[in-house]
């Protein structure tokens, strides 16, 4: 039993140690090896193809953008154009009620005019109940004035009779300039024919004179 076991040693012993053994082991690990260095290389071969995607991705991401940040800005300033234009087109339809009536109420101040003229013409001594004839057309006259200033209040017709105020050449024209008693020098010393503002513009600047320094 004991030289079966001693035999038995030996030819595993031989085994292991021949020389065939030997000899294919390297070309075990040489295959081992090109295979595992095969699969690298396709590895890297997929890798540039992967990269050469992922870079043209990047490019068509990169153009999308830019097209996407044209389109933006783009719409925003033709958004802003519709704004101005819908804000300009309002502002022309305002004005136009407001100041459509502009030719209709320069026409109308001579009428007003003929009427404060009249009213001042007629002495005043003389309007009393003995005359009841003047009396009567005196009444009728300012009741129309009147009436025809509350019509033009109305409609944002308001009059400017600017005596004694400083002069603004923006609501007055001065035909004039001359010293006066009492007055200071750049106010409305003399109101030859009133002014009128519509809706807060001047339609008709006041005529006026003004007073300057001796």
């Amino acid at each position: 039993m004991a030289s079966w076991c001693v035999r038995a040693v030996r030819q595993s012993y031989s085994l292991v140690a021949s020389p065939a053994l030997l000899r294919a082991s390297p070309r075990l690990l040489c295959t081992a090896t090109q295979k595992k260095n095969g699969h690298g290389s396709e590895e890297e071969a997929e890798k540039p193809e992967q990269n050469a995607a992922e870079k043209v991705l990047v490019e068509e991401k990169t153009q999308l953008e830019e097209q996407l940040k044209e389109m933006t800005e783009k719409y925003k300033r033709a958004l802003a154009d519709t704004e101005n234009l819908r804000t300009r087109s309002q502002k022309m339809m305002d004005d136009a009620k407001l100041y459509g009536i502009q030719g209709f109420c320069k026409d109308l101040l001579e009428v007003a005019d003929i009427l404060e003229k009249a009213t001042e013409s007629v002495p005043k001594e003389e309007v009393t109940s003995q005359n009841p004839h003047l009396k009567n057309l005196y009444d009728g006259l300012v009741m129309t004035e009147v009436q025809i200033q509350k019509v033009f209040t109305k409609h944002g017709l308001v009059k400017i009779n600017p005596d004694g105020l400083k002069f603004d050449p923006y609501e007055h024209e001065a035909l004039f300039h001359a010293p006066v008693e009492g007055k200071e020098p750049g106010t409305v010393a003399i109101v030859t024919k009133v002014g009128y503002k519509l809706h807060g513009r001047t339609l008709r600047p006041a005529l006026v004179g003004v007073a300057k320094g001796p």
